[in-house]
């Protein structure tokens, strides 16, 4: 069993929407056993499907949470390799639950477990990782059978990418010139299956699997190269995901970054068209522009906490079209309301196609408040510094919830939210207005009072 000086391994690791630790050092293949085990326990499932992500680490993780399933009398449905949105689609299309060997965008050292109930229903805080802690927390679990379940094979990359495409027309689009930047993730893999199309010219960047990644690190914070090769290319779009390939980031033809909000705004407007008057879920630091452009499309914006497994639920409850998240992740009825980077990219490029205009124009209604984006503000207490906001705004009028964490909106229509986000000693800082300067000040106020000691 695993000894942990520094406080509760256990606590740290399985957060609230993942397991999440340093190879070996934290994760390593004996509690991925345990993690298996519980997981089958949990579910009792009689099948779970597991996949694993390009880092050197991830292969011999797999097999140990397969091991774990095996022992417990649970067939396990090997996936392969691919990206988390593959997972989850092998949920969705076998109705069983699912285990993703990855850690997402944290750097090489790490790795990880993502997990889903059958359906791809998501699983998080209040939704099955307390118990699941509980049960990593207590001794390795005993064999419960003498006959062991069987390992069958389940890799239906192929599948997954014919799934998608039928999703979204591309047959009459305008030639589009289209740097993808993989980052050395499992984008290397699905990315020329998904967007391989006659009217989309391909250019590659970074497409060799690579868990080390080389060439930029598997957060998407860094992507000054694709950028660049848009602009010396003459591309009409860059787009980039991170390590396990879920999560979407695009380049305008001009090299310049197209905020999530804009990306929401457009997939909503061509999801709408199908769906008139649908639901639309979108977590609640999403940009106002984007919620304006539900409403002028003739959706209904539906608010949500910050999170996979809350805009998942919340999107099955609503029967929404669409979700979208400020990270960008989006989330699609039509993929049992997972969240998948590479549908829309499809979008995306539809949209661009469709148009005679350049991305930069199709963005621009779209990008009309200043945002601080996440700003993560390192304190002791997170609960505390919360209750300092609260009295702080409370006592000037401003209207404030508590949906996640505490929001505040202002007489100006400026608004900020702070939460903890359950990664450590930090609270996470959003804030939106009108304008640069006044983002600018109401953010540091936030933050100043965050920082003060509340007297």
């Amino acid at each position: 069993m695993h000894t942990d000086p520094e406080g509760d391994l256990y606590d740290r690791i399985v957060t609230p929407y993942d397991i999440r630790g340093r190879f070996r050092a934290e994760l390593d293949p004996g509690l991925a056993y345990r993690a298996g085990a519980a997981f089958t326990e949990l579910t009792g499932a009689a099948a779970i499907a597991v996949a694993h992500d390009a880092r050197t680490s991830s292969p011999p993780l797999a097999d140990a949470f397969a091991q774990g399933v095996l022992d417990q009398g649970a067939d396990v449905l090997d996936a392969g390799l691919g990206s988390t949105d593959y997972l989850h689609y092998v949920s969705g299309l076998l109705d069983v639950p699912g285990a993703m060997i990855t850690a997402g965008r944290a750097p090489a050292p790490y790795n990880g477990i993502r997990l889903c109930r059958a359906g791809a229903v998501g699983l998080d805080e209040g939704t099955g990782m307390e118990p699941l802690r509980r049960r990593l927390r207590g001794p390795r679990p005993p064999l419960t059978t003498d006959r062991p379940g069987s390992v069958l094979p389940a890799r239906v990359l192929a599948d997954y990418a014919g799934h998608l495409r039928a999703l979204v027309d591309l047959s009459d689009i305008r030639p589009l010139k289209v740097v993808v930047d993989a980052g050395n993730g499992t984008a290397g893999l699905t990315a020329p299956l998904v967007l391989g199309h006659p009217s989309i010219e391909l250019v590659p960047l970074h497409f060799e699997l690579d868990g080390a990644f080389p060439c930029r690190g598997p957060d998407l914070a860094d992507v000054s190269g694709l950028r660049e090769a848009v602009r010396e290319s003459g591309a009409d779009v860059g787009l980039a995901f991170d390590g396990d390939g879920d999560r979407l980031l695009a380049v305008d033809e001009r090299g310049a970054v197209v905020p999530p909000a804009a990306v929401i705004a457009l997939v909503a407007g061509r999801e709408l068209a199908r769906r008139p008057g649908a639901a639309v879920v979108h977590d609640l630091v999403t940009a106002t522009s984007a919620i304006d452009a539900i409403k002028e499309a003739g959706g209904i914006p539906v608010r949500s906490r910050v999170g996979p497994a809350a805009i998942k639920a919340l999107m099955a409850e609503q029967d929404a079209a669409f979700g979208g998240a400020h990270c960008g992740h989006y989330y699609f009825r039509d993929v049992w309301y997972a969240d998948t980077g590479m549908l829309a990219a499809l979008h995306l490029l539809a949209e661009l196609g469709d148009s005679g205009s350049e991305l930069s124009e199709l963005v621009a209604p779209h990008d009309r408040y200043a945002s601080s984006g996440a700003v993560d503000v390192p304190v002791t207490d997170p609960p505390a510094a919360l209750q300092r906001v609260v009295r702080h705004f409370a006592a000037d009028g401003t209207a404030l919830d508590h949906l996640d964490g505490v929001t505040g909106e202002l007489a100006d229509g400026s608004w900020f939210n702070v939460r903890a986000p359950g990664t450590g000693p930090v609270v996470r800082v959003n804030v939106e207005a009108g304008t640069v300067a006044a983002m600018g000040r109401l953010r540091d106020r936030v933050v100043d009072v965050v920082l003060s000691d509340g007297r």
